[in-house]
């Protein structure tokens, strides 16, 4: 068994750490300025969304072919529970979250622009219906995300505080211990 993660799964951790929460903070600030800071954060929104969806699918990959750190084996069950069903969905939102928002636009008759003219071909026909119901639930699936990552905050600080148990040190950054 090992005692830390795949150097690759806890550079993508951290990477897509950054990237999530600047989405996050790029996505409010987003929908609450309808000033010319509007169309830049767009601007970086919907490629850093695709951005986070192919590391999402990478890190998902590369985490199914390494092995991973165990749950200290004295951690109740429920909690391990806890832990295995939080990464499912945080994974879960990770790549649903960008799909929502790409067929958001895509009903919507917005292109998603990557970079100057490289766009991404639309998953869904232009549909006011279809973009009066992705709406809200992108948004609600961001909240949803937001609170999934304090909870695995909680839970991390839990693990390096109180249980003192290396939960934690499994995904910092550093050398494994042979």
């Amino acid at each position: 068994m090992t005692d830390h993660f795949h150097w690759l799964i806890r550079t993508l951790h951290w990477l897509m750490a950054i990237a999530v929460f600047a989405m996050l903070c790029i996505g409010a600030a987003m929908v609450s300025s309808v000033a010319g800071s509007h169309s830049w954060l767009t601007g970086l929104h919907r490629p850093l969304g695709m951005l986070i969806l192919l590391l999402a699918l990478l890190r998902l990959a590369v985490r199914l072919m390494t092995r991973q750190p165990g749950l200290p084996p004295d951690m109740p069950r429920l909690q391990q529970r806890a832990a295995q069903a939080s990464h499912i969905l945080l994974y879960s939102l990770m790549i649903v979250l960008p799909l929502v928002g790409w067929a958001t636009l895509s009903a919507g008759g917005y292109p998603l622009i990557l970079a100057g003219e490289v766009q991404l071909p639309p998953l869904l026909e232009k549909s006011n219906t279809l973009y009066a119901l992705l709406r809200p639930a992108h948004r609600w699936l961001a909240y949803a995300l937001l609170l999934l990552i304090l909870a695995h905050l909680a839970a991390a600080l839990f693990h390096a505080l109180i249980r003192q148990d290396g939960v934690l040190q499994s995904m910092l950054p550093g050398r494994a211990k042979k």
